[in-house]
């Protein structure tokens, strides 16, 4: 089985400051759907793993963020896309928990799910956590500039191991590009 884990706002769609805090806040950015849609097409599940501190904020409520995942769902499903899961921590930072990225809580969680090891999976995202969290759960880090990428970019250095590329689009682009014959 092929899977791909990817961060949610930042990578499929645009990042807020101030949090995706209802379905209409939820923008995709352009060319992240149809490039679910392709690792789907070539037989890649797909799952999330996202960071959602605005529920142990107070800013909203677990309905809604399902609400939010439900409009993702959609619109990805109106371009020949899924998602086969999301996995989420809806934590703040001080509240020390082991499911928030940078530590690797979430990500083995989706290992222990799906009943994988994530040893070179793919793991795409846009922060230096998501970096830190992939490497802790022995997944592949991939970072693309979109969202706080290029914040991240600008205030650590990347080890060479680490891909970056513009957006998600152009990472599964890579991703599914034929191995080159020796």
């Amino acid at each position: 089985m092929h899977l791909v884990i990817l961060d949610r706002d930042g990578v499929i769609n645009f990042d807020s400051d101030q949090h995706v805090k209802s379905p209409a806040e939820w923008r995709p950015i352009p060319g992240s759907l149809e490039a679910i849609a392709e690792l789907n097409r070539a037989g890649y599940r797909v799952v999330v793993a996202t960071n959602q501190s605005g529920v142990g904020r107070g800013l909203f409520d677990i309905e809604t963020l399902n609400a939010i995942h439900e409009r993702m769902r959609a619109q990805l499903g109106e371009v020949g896309g899924n998602i086969d899961a999301i996995f989420f921590c809806p934590h703040r930072p001080q509240d020390n928990c082991a499911c928030r990225k940078p530590k690797p809580g979430l990500l083995l969680e989706v290992g222990t799910r799906l009943r994988v090891s994530l040893s070179g999976v793919p793991a795409i995202g846009d922060s230096w956590r998501d970096i830190e969290a992939a490497r802790a759960a022995g997944a592949r880090p991939i970072l693309v500039r979109t969202g706080k990428g290029r914040r991240t970019l600008a205030e650590h250095e990347i080890p060479e191991d680490v891909a970056v590329y513009d957006d998600l689009a152009a990472a599964v682009a890579d991703l599914l590009a034929p191995a080159p014959v020796p």
